[in-house]
């Protein structure tokens, strides 16, 4: 799923990818939202309220708002250079990020609800899971070749128009490719609208307990080419062993 890139990378990798990832980034955005009254998955929204800090003279907020978004570009910063540092190790280069998101949501889970304690909680938790968005965002954005980002939502529906509309004037052929496209950026909104949901849900019932959904997600996503290539090779060996006998 992550492990392939550039042309080694399938329609059906690019389907599992923005599904899974898709699905948590719409988790972490609706627990965000109910767990720290902040929008996590993308930062539009934040420099609106930058400008309105500014235009307030509240400069307490406004910096709190350009740290935050410091923070979201930091993560993709990290996910780019590890992809950079490690690109020929790829286990490793994508597993860094996934790791720190992982430990970023267990922080969240377990020391959310203490945001009473300091104003440093109300700051630095939040932050991270801007960070971690900007983390996911970059990797699948890297690995997918710019094909799936999971996120946010903005720029999806805006290529898919620009999509439907070519499908009226287009051949056979084009039509073909146009529609795998529609049908990969399809199942991203619905991933993430029906993560939204989940993570409402669950935040509602569990509270702060419901980050760990998609700490259990991230894990398979990390632990899903390691088994299958394992399997992969046992199924070789054995038949290769059986073809011997």
């Amino acid at each position: 799923m992550l492990r392939h890139s550039g042309t080694h990378r399938t329609p059906n990798h690019n389907l599992k990818l923005a599904t899974l990832l898709g699905f948590t980034a719409g988790l972490v955005n609706a627990e965000g939202l109910l767990g720290f009254s902040l929008l996590t998955t993308n930062i539009t929204g934040h420099a609106a309220l930058l400008a309105e800090g500014i235009a307030e003279q509240n400069w307490q907020n406004a910096q709190v708002l350009v740290l935050w978004m410091i923070l979201f570009l930091a993560g993709a910063f990290t996910s780019g250079l590890c992809l950079s540092l490690f690109g020929a190790h790829q286990r490793y280069s994508y597993s860094i990020p996934i790791v720190i998101e992982i430990a970023i949501l267990v922080t969240s889970a377990i020391y959310g609800s203490k945001t009473y304690v300091s104003t440093l909680y109300k700051i630095a938790l939040p932050g991270s899971l801007l960070f971690a968005m900007g983390l996911q965002n970059a990797l699948v954005t890297l690995v997918s070749g710019s094909v799936v980002r999971t996120t946010h939502l903005t720029g999806i529906f805006t290529d898919m128009g620009i999509e439907l509309a070519q499908l009226l004037r287009t051949n056979l052929k084009d039509r073909v490719i146009l529609l795998l496209k529609i049908k990969l950026k399809l199942f991203i909104i619905c991933s993430f609208l029906f993560g939204a949901i989940a993570g409402a849900y669950l935040f509602k019932c569990i509270s702060f307990r419901s980050f760990y959904i998609p700490v259990l997600i991230l894990t398979f996503v990390l632990l899903y080419d390691v088994f299958r290539v394992n399997v992969k090779r046992y199924y070789q060996t054995t038949s290769k062993a059986f073809r011997r006998n």
